[in-house]
């Protein structure tokens, strides 16, 4: 079992489904990538959710103000010209849709896992950081030619409530 194909496949899947039931909308799964390194400096919306179980991690989201606001137009049936409370409450739903169809999916092979209450930030010129030594899966996707990206960091908790090792020897916290 490759747990990081199995990552890959249910955020795709999820998020297609996500987005033609709850959105509408058709988006496109994109590249595909490793990353190692906590991501730029970013400007826009991030929502993570924690993981918890047998496995730990966080699931993300991110996108543009832009995007956050036609995720909330088209999930509230509303016109949302400019970020707001709806907006990022909007965002932080879709992160719970997304991460938690994900989470039911590898629980067939994880077992039984748990997600905390979406944290959403917001602004410019930012930047996010999870401790320790992570391989995150990142996910790109394009909606109407704009861009929304899935990242996953998840690894064996052997000892719940203190950091697990990654298969590739990695940490990932699991204080979430």
């Amino acid at each position: 079992m490759n747990v990081e194909n199995l990552i890959e496949s249910a955020i795709r899947h999820s998020v297609v489904e996500v987005f033609s039931t709850m959105l509408s909308g058709n988006i496109e799964p994109g590249e595909v990538t490793r990353e190692h390194t906590s991501p730029e400096t970013s400007e826009g919306i991030v929502s993570f959710i924690g993981i918890a179980g047998r496995w730990s991690g966080t699931g993300s989201i991110s996108c543009s103000s832009a995007v956050a606001c036609r995720i909330c137009t088209d999930m509230l049936m509303t016109e949302a010209p400019a970020l707001n409370e709806e907006v990022l409450d909007a965002v932080a739903e879709l992160t719970n849709m997304v991460i938690g169809n994900v989470k039911s999916s590898l629980e067939r092979h994880l077992g039984d896992l748990g997600l905390s209450i979406p944290t959403v930030v917001f602004g410019r010129n930012f930047k996010t950081k999870t401790g320790g030594s992570i391989d995150w899966i990142v996910e790109r996707f394009q909606w109407d030619g704009q861009e929304l990206v899935v990242r996953m960091c998840l690894a064996p908790n052997d000892k719940p409530g203190q950091n697990a090792t990654h298969s590739l020897g990695q940490t990932c916290p699991v204080d979430i």
